[in-house]
């Protein structure tokens, strides 16, 4: 602009037409901004398609905001949580005298034999080069952090139903334990169900992605997040289809080719077969101290349920696990019978 006016001021003190020159600067003007409107879109146009091609692979790869701090509050939930989930159960190789958390338990399954991983914050045989972002992504999708997809002996179908802000301090509890160097052992899963390639039209049929929408009382609400997100008892009280699907018509009716081949019972308000004749009082029993109504105990791996996580819950989450128990529609199951009160 500074070149422009002095060439201009040079033009009418040499006598060149003063008028013609501020005419003709003012088309020169505008013929030079109708020229830029004109070129604006070209010049928009790579920057609009740079963007369209970036933003899904941003919005794919960006880390979630989950809105959780790191600290001693988010651990301490993250504990709990932990515990509600029962994962130490599986990821502890306790007949072994196997570390805490280090994985590499056996579960026999009518699929193969899988070994749980390690999960501690080790770097080289944990889950210590993760991000927040795969721990979701784990729990939500059944994805590892290279895109490869868990098999579903991992109860992702479960965990996927868990809330964002749950998971996030579930990942600040892990961030907080020991690390142990502990590699992972390979599964022995019968063929043709040892294919990896095949998970993802498995997961394509089977599993819905999302935290769970809580539609009923509180009470109810709270005890189903608890039963079958964090719990995931449906993924052993309820029977499986020939591909290892859970069968959603009979949910929690119990079966008789639970996990490791034993009789899981029903659990639904049946008064013949599940435990629609158990008092309140029994069924919480059973989840503090795992005294059944007969007063005999469980044993197996509902002794581990009660041990690692039912008798570390709050009264008052116990309580909304019955209230959601008698919510459900009563399944009958004479193959997969519970204890009765009577017996």
């Amino acid at each position: 602009m500074k070149n422009t006016a002095s060439v201009a001021a040079a033009r009418r003190g040499a006598g060149i037409g003063a008028r013609q020159n501020s005419g003709g600067g003012r088309s020169g003007q505008w013929g030079a901004g109708r020229r830029f409107l004109l070129l604006l879109p070209a010049l928009l146009l790579p920057a609009l398609l740079l963007t369209a091609l970036l933003l899904p692979a941003f919005l794919l790869t960006a880390p979630p905001v989950l809105a959780q701090d790191d600290d001693a509050d988010a651990v301490g939930r993250g504990a709990y949580l932990f515990a509600a989930a029962g994962c130490a159960g599986c990821h502890t190789d306790v007949e072994n005298d196997g570390p805490p958390l280090a994985g590499g338990r056996a579960l026999e399954t009518p699929f193969g034999i899988f070994y749980s991983p390690n999960i501690t914050p080790d770097p080289d045989t944990g889950i210590g080069d993760w991000t927040e972002a795969d721990f979701l992504r784990a729990l939500r999708d059944g994805k590892a952090p290279d895109g490869s997809t868990y098999f579903p002996v991992f109860p992702y179908t479960s965990f996927t139903l868990m809330a964002d802000a749950d998971i996030a301090d579930m990942w600040a509890y892990l961030r907080s334990v020991d690390p142990v160097s502990r590699e992972n052992r390979a599964h022995e899963a019968a063929f043709p169900f040892g294919w990896r390639g095949l998970l993802p039209i498995w997961q394509w049929l089977h599993l819905e992605p999302g935290p769970m929408a809580p539609d009923q009382g509180a009470a109810i609400a709270r005890g189903a997040y608890l039963v079958n997100a964090l719990g995931h008892c449906g993924e052993c009280h309820t029977p499986r289809g020939a591909m290892g699907a859970l069968d959603r018509d009979r949910w929690l009716a119990g079966t008789d080719e639970g996990p490791e081949g034993g009789k899981i019972p029903n659990i639904t308000p049946d008064p013949e077969t599940g435990i629609g004749a158990w008092s309140d009082d029994e069924i919480l029993r059973v989840l503090e101290s795992g005294m059944l109504p007969d007063f005999d105990v469980v044993g197996g791996g509902m002794a581990e349920v009660v041990r690692n996580s039912t008798s570390k819950l709050t009264d008052e989450d116990r309580v909304a696990i019955v209230a959601y128990l008698r919510s459900l529609p009563a399944i009958g199951n004479e193959d997969a019978a519970a204890t009765q009160p009577e017996y």
